[in-house]
């Protein structure tokens, strides 16, 4: 699966667009890459630029973003409202899809020496890629900003992690870092009461509310032994709300900054409120999204509110993705668009080409053809993607049958397992087609030269090893999937056993009809020990597979 993060720039230019549009040009040249958002702001002199695509491509379009800023920003003629001290002023890198925080931080970091070696920029790295305590926050390492940078590069304390320690006056200095995913989220009222909507943001903000004398909101506030105000913490952890009132749609909403979606919810922070808001009330009607968010904190929210229902959790992505609008009522004031919403679906390249994405006459014809692809791997994977989905079907309508209730949470358990596995099989549809293509774009490379002859075989010594990878892992995600229906054979609604059956007898041709396609594609392969591997551990999946099969079966027809 696509490995996804998400760049932030700020570049200290917010007048000028010219600028900025060169800037961004940099950034939409590189593949693999998708810029979502340029935000200028005249009175900051600054604009923000969102961009998304994997770590690699990533990398690069932000390294060129910054070298193309230092070309064309002048610090020392800059001003601005807010605060800065250089003409890349900060870019954090924020980990979306399938990649943690610390291989995010090694990317960070690799730009960011990158930036120091190849610009001569200073560079500090912050938040989650600081190598030092005091430079984690942002506003420490930009102390004195740009006018005091001079100074502070002088000082020892503060030499850059990366670049020069000595005063860049053109480019000054750049932080970059690595940061938790933000997520901009309001949840609307039944009030219009921008003073009661505060009320209950002061309840959910982790910063809480001042404490005041006596209890009373009337109260003097109550002050600490510096005399400082004591503020009473609020109920979210990494939650910063408050309350407003929209006159375009005529409610209170309370606004909320979800800094750390891994410590709040978006759903969590939705129940939240409600709760609140309903001790004072007030009801909540729905909720709004500003800006993006990943994919996984949607399916999250499907699965908590499933759960809440005592519903299976082993459903279509799709399904998730609507409980969860549904549930957080984020349609209620605008129509909620997943494929403009999510970033994963933003970066999803065109699927007209994706042969999961065909209607079935489509892809039997296809398949009819007389194109060499999709090929008996492509078809393996897909019918063991059928087999494991009768498997999980028995599963889901087991975990509804009336008078099994509290036996829901056994049956949604098998229901997920099974629908991973799904996934798995729809995605090796298209990459055993994508590892055939390489195959034969390897062979089409020219082999004039020595050079060129090397490095041909090369890509067709990997492309190679990657097609038998593939059917290989079509038949391990096959044969294990047949624990689903092996489950449900044994202790699954009995109504619905032959569809088990079925779906151990699909999964067993698809790891029949993968193993055909590791043996064909190990013939002319030159790494014998990895054939000999591979080809061992195969047939050893596929003598298991039938075995499975069998037990299943017979039980199958034991019970029928």
């Amino acid at each position: 699966m696509k490995r996804i993060i998400e760049c932030v720039p700020n570049f200290s230019e917010g007048q000028d667009m010219s600028i900025i549009k060169q800037i961004t040009d940099e950034i939409e040249k590189v593949e693999d890459v998708n810029l979502l958002d340029v935000d200028p702001g005249a009175d900051t002199n600054r604009t923000v630029v969102t961009f998304v695509g994997t770590p690699e491509a990533v990398s690069e379009a932000a390294f060129q973003a910054v070298k193309k800023a230092s070309e064309l920003i002048d610090m020392s003629k800059h001003s601005g409202a807010h605060p800065r001290f250089g003409a890349t002023d900060v870019c954090p890198f924020v980990p979306v899809s399938n990649i943690s925080m610390e291989e995010t931080v090694e990317y960070a970091r690799k730009l960011a020496k990158r930036i120091g070696t190849e610009t001569d920029i200073p560079v500090y790295c912050y938040e989650h890629a600081a190598y030092k305590e005091e430079r984690k926050n942002l506003a420490n390492c930009r102390k004195g900003e740009y006018e005091g940078l001079k100074e502070k590069l002088a000082d020892p304390n503060w030499k850059p992690d990366f670049g020069p320690a000595k005063f860049n006056a053109k480019s000054g200095v750049t932080a970059v870092g690595a940061r938790d995913f933000l997520v901009a989220f309001n949840v609307n009222l039944n009030t219009t009461s921008t003073r009661r909507a505060n009320a209950v943001a002061f309840d959910v903000r982790e910063k809480g509310r001042v404490k005041r004398e006596g209890g009373k909101l009337t109260g003097k506030p109550v002050l600490d032994e510096n005399e400082n105000k004591v503020w009473i913490p609020g109920t979210l952890k990494a939650v910063k709300a408050i309350g407003w009132y929209i006159e375009e749609y005529g409610i209170a909403q309370i606004s909320m900054n979800l800094t750390n979606i891994s410590i709040t919810s978006v759903h969590e922070a939705f129940d939240e409120v409600a709760d609140k808001a309903a001790k004072r009330g007030i009801r909540v009607t729905g909720s709004e999204l500003v800006g993006l968010i990943p994919k996984k904190a949607m399916l999250d929210a499907g699965k908590y509110f499933l759960h809440k229902q005592e519903r299976s959790l082993g459903v279509s992505e799709d399904e998730l993705i609507k409980i969860a609008v549904k549930s957080m009522g984020l349609d209620d004031l605008t129509e909620f668009k997943p494929e403009e919403k999510i970033i994963e679906y933003i970066m999803e390249e065109d699927s007209k080409d994706q042969l999961v994405d065909m209607q079935l006459t489509d892809f039997a014809n296809e398949t009819a053809s007389e194109s060499p692809a999709p090929g008996g791997g492509s078809i393996s994977a897909y019918v063991g993607a059928l087999g494991v989905s009768l498997g999980t079907m028995v599963a889901n309508l087991s975990s509804h049958k009336r008078g099994w209730d509290h036996r829901w949470e056994e049956f949604s358990v098998i229901a997920e397992k099974g629908q991973e596995k799904k996934d798995e099989l729809l995605y090796l549809v298209d990459e055993d087609t994508n590892a055939f293509n390489k195959i034969i774009h390897a062979f089409r490379l020219p082999k004039k030269s020595e050079k060129e002859k090397q490095a041909r075989q090369q890509a067709i010594n990997e492309a190679t090893k990657y097609a038998i990878e593939i059917p290989y892992r079509v038949m391990k995600t096959s044969f294990e999937s047949m624990e689903i229906m092996k489950a449900m054979a044994e202790k699954g609604m009995e109504s619905s056993i032959s569809d088990a059956g079925v779906g151990a007898i699909c999964a067993m041709a698809a790891v029949r009809g993968a193993y055909l396609n590791v043996k064909i594609n190990t013939k002319d392969f030159e790494d014998k020990k990895f054939i000999d591997q591979i080809l061992k551990e195969a047939n050893k999946i596929y003598e298991q597979a039938q075995k499975t099969e069998s037990e299943i079966v017979n039980m199958v027809e034991n019970k029928l």
